[in-house]
């Protein structure tokens, strides 16, 4: 007759090991069929009051490219691999792009993103080393992000939202102008703006997609959103504004049919839309960990004296 084994020889057999929260984990040389996969938690220590003791457990993601995969098996070879739902802090590897990702991944789930320089410029990342990475993490400083919210209507009455960490942009879908009126807590300070497009920038945005239109560098912590005109005809002189980060505004599109104009959040976009409003997101955050030598504000200050 077959005899039942206790749960902990079962599991040890499969090579699981039980821990103290509950949770299943592999040893972290497993080889687990997908990217995120769970495996030995490692701990994590508590910085100068941005790190919570809470934090006992590291998630590695990476992007498609050869150097993140292979610093992604590199890495939880060497530290262990929790699962996304397990950890409290997510490794991301990989560039900017995998990095904004990863944040609207993780929005409002109260886990922090820790980026690693796999990519290409990297601005928010940290430097890429594999050596004491549990250290550096108990070190860091956090900051807290709200995104945009964008609700967009489409020619069709179709309507969209979606969150943007660095902007909601609009830009005309064809060789004519578009033709933008813009409105801020309901009051039209814009009859018509004939354009390239125009966007919202946050802080965290402020030097992606914003500099390049000349917009202004805004600090991390200052409570502002800059409004950026990209290759304005009319007013020819309009340079933008900055606004209060609890104002709300309204883009309404001119001649839409003739003008059609597309928007986007970061990389959710909106086709042929008519109307697009745009706020601070009240509820959702996201939090970046970044080396306490290599700060947000000091890279943000720093980008203001290479132009």
């Amino acid at each position: 007759m077959k005899r039942d084994l206790p749960v902990g020889t079962m599991l040890s057999r499969h090579g699981f090991a039980p821990w103290r929260n509950g949770s299943l984990c592999r040893p972290a040389r497993t080889m687990l069929p997908r990217r995120w996969r769970a495996a030995r938690p490692a701990a994590i220590g508590r910085d100068r009051g941005a790190m919570s003791t809470a934090a006992n457990s590291i998630a590695f993601v990476s992007s498609d490219t050869a150097d993140a995969k292979a610093a992604l098996e590199s890495l939880s070879a060497r530290y262990g691999q929790c699962s996304i739902a397990d950890a409290a802090v997510v490794v991301a590897l990989g560039g900017d792009g995998f990095l904004l990702q990863t944040l609207r991944d993780t929005m409002g789930t109260g886990k922090k993103v820790y980026g690693m320089n796999r990519g290409t410029i990297g601005f928010l990342m940290n430097e890429y080393r594999s050596g004491g990475l549990t250290e550096r993490i108990a070190a860091a400083v956090a900051e807290t992000i709200r995104p945009l919210e964008m609700l967009a209507v489409t020619s069709e009455g179709e309507t969209v939202s979606a969150l943007a960490i660095n902007e909601v942009a609009l830009w005309r879908q064809s060789y004519q102008t578009a033709k933008i009126r813009i409105s801020v807590d309901e009051q039209i300070r814009l009859e018509e703006l004939s354009c390239d497009g125009v966007m919202i920038a946050t802080p965290a945005g402020s030097t992606a997609y914003n500099l390049s239109a000349h917009g202004p560098i805004l600090p991390l912590d200052a409570p502002l959103l800059a409004l950026t005109p990209v290759s304005p005809f009319r007013p020819r002189r309009w340079r933008g504004a900055l606004l209060s980060n609890k104002a709300t505004v309204r883009f309404d599109i001119l001649e839409p049919e003739k003008r059609p104009v597309n928007a986007a959040a970061d990389h959710t976009e909106v086709k042929a839309v008519t109307s697009v409003t745009v706020r601070e997101s009240p509820t959702a955050t996201a939090t970046l960990l970044f080396d306490p030598n290599h700060s947000w504000n000091e890279r943000i200050l720093a980008e203001q004296f290479r132009y």
